[in-house]
Order: C-alpha cells, then sequence, then structure tokens
C-alpha cells in the first residue's frame, strides 16, 4: 500500500487502531515509521525501518535526519539461530560488570557486523548492503551460514530482543520487532534514535510529531503499540 492509503482528509485524530495498523502498512510498504518509547524509560523517538528496505538513500536519512545509532534488531529466536551473544556476556572485560542504565535492566547490544562483500563497512552502500543482507537472513535464520556472510566487527549494531518482547521490556528494540512481526514481516528491522542539532539531546515528542506530520511518515506512541496489541 501508498502512503495516500493513510491519509486523513478531516485531519481528525486517528485512533489508536488505526495509528498502530497505518504503520504497518508503512512498513510492509518499505517506508520509515518513528516510535517513541515513553518519557519515564529513554525518553527518546526511533526512526525505524524494516531491515530489507533499508536503502543506500534510506542510511542517508537515517545518519542526516535522525543522527543516532544505527541498529538492526532481531527476534530472540533468530539472534540463537544466529548465535549471537548479548556484547557484555561476550567481551571479558572489567567493565563490562555493575551496569546502572536507569532505563532498563540490561542493554540489548549484541555484537557489531559488516558484511563479507562490504570495503570498509561504513559508507551508506556498505550499510544498506549489510543491513538488508541481514534482513533477508532473518527471513530463513537457519539456512543462514552466518559467520560464511557476515564479519566481526563491523559498522552495523547488532541488538537482541527479549524473548517475550514487550511483555519482557518496552525498548525500541522490542518495539520494532514487534510491528514487524504484527506487518508479517522478518523480525528484523533498523532503528536509530532522533536526536536534536541545536541542544544536543533526545529530539522532543512535539519536534518529532512535526518532522512526521513534514514528511508524511506515522509516528507512534509506544503505548500505543501495547493498547493495540490488548
Amino acid at each position: 500500500m501508498n502512503g495516500s492509503d493513510t491519509t486523513n482528509p478531516r485531519q481528525e485524530p486517528l485512533t489508536t487502531t488505526a495509528s498502530v495498523e497505518s504503520a504497518l502498512e508503512r512498513l510492509q510498504a518499505g517506508e520509515p515509521i518513528l516510535v517513541h518509547d515513553a518519557a519515564d524509560r529513554e525518553g527518546e523517538t526511533d526512526l525505524i525501518y524494516h531491515a530489507d528496505a533499508v536503502t543506500p538513500e534510506a542510511v542517508s536519512r537515517l545518519r542526516n535526519d535522525a543522527g543516532g545509532l544505527v541498529c538492526v534488531a532481531f527476534e530472540d529466536a533468530v539472534a540463537d539461530a544466529f548465535d549471537l551473544p548479548f556484547y557484555d556476556d561476550a567481551v571479558d572485560h572489567p567493565a563490562t560488570a555493575g551496569h546502572d542504565l536507569g532505563y532498563d535492566e540490561r542493554s540489548s547490544f549484541s555484537v557489531t557486523v559488516n558484511h563479507r562483500d562490504t570495503y570498509t563497512g561504513v559508507t551508506d552502500n556498505d550499510r544498506s548492503l549489510t543491513i538488508q543482507s541481514l534482513g533477508e537472513a532473518a527471513a530463513d535464520p537457519d539456512e543462514t551460514d552466518f559467520a560464511e556472510e557476515f564479519r566481526v566487527p563491523g559498522h552495523v549494531h547488532l541488538l537482541r530482543a527479549a524473548p517475550d518482547l514487550l511483555a519482557q521490556r518496552e525498548g525500541h528494540t522490542e518495539l520494532g520487532v514487534t510491528l514487524a512481526l504484527e506487518a508479517d514481516l522478518p523480525p528484523a528491522v533498523v532503528v536509530c534514535e532522533m536526536l536534536d542539532d541545536r541542544t544536543g539531546e533526545a529530539l522532543a515528542p512535539v519536534d518529532a510529531r512535526a518532522y512526521a506530520d513534514r514528511h508524511d511518515f506515522v509516528y507512534l506512541e509506544g503505548s500505543d503499540v501495547l493498547g493495540y496489541l490488548d
């Protein structure tokens, strides 16, 4: 479906169900959406694409319009199939101990990767190749030889979603993977925090909404997704 299917000619607020269903349609169409987790959590809005849809132009948007860390989030079962550890379990260094994150019990970070056909791995073309290949791998993880296709370290950060998704953790990792599953897409999404060039902080929700309106993107609160699932 295209963007015209989700317009609201009367300019009336969409219901939670309609907003989430519009977001699912946008993901299916390869378009980005914006998701704000919660004011009492990270308080950040992420620009989210399905991994299959991340072209070099999308990487450029993530760099320039969002500005945070470009990450690929996997469903827990997919991460298990790829034998991906949590980063703090894989690295033997005293700095991995004693975390006090403030917003959660643990980070969802795993390793960083490049596709083996990339050069440095950091260019828009290289990162697009890596991300799209990760999306393709997530569609059939048992048939993927991860180490043969990807190398560590690299320039794309991988995230592992909690096994029970939003019932266990309400981060952008889980929100994005949940939306992919609800859209009947492979459980691999790109998430990138939106930052404010003026303040250097996370982009305020009112400004993230304004950005979404300017570009005709769907904006969701994490509570919208939770409400939709209920």
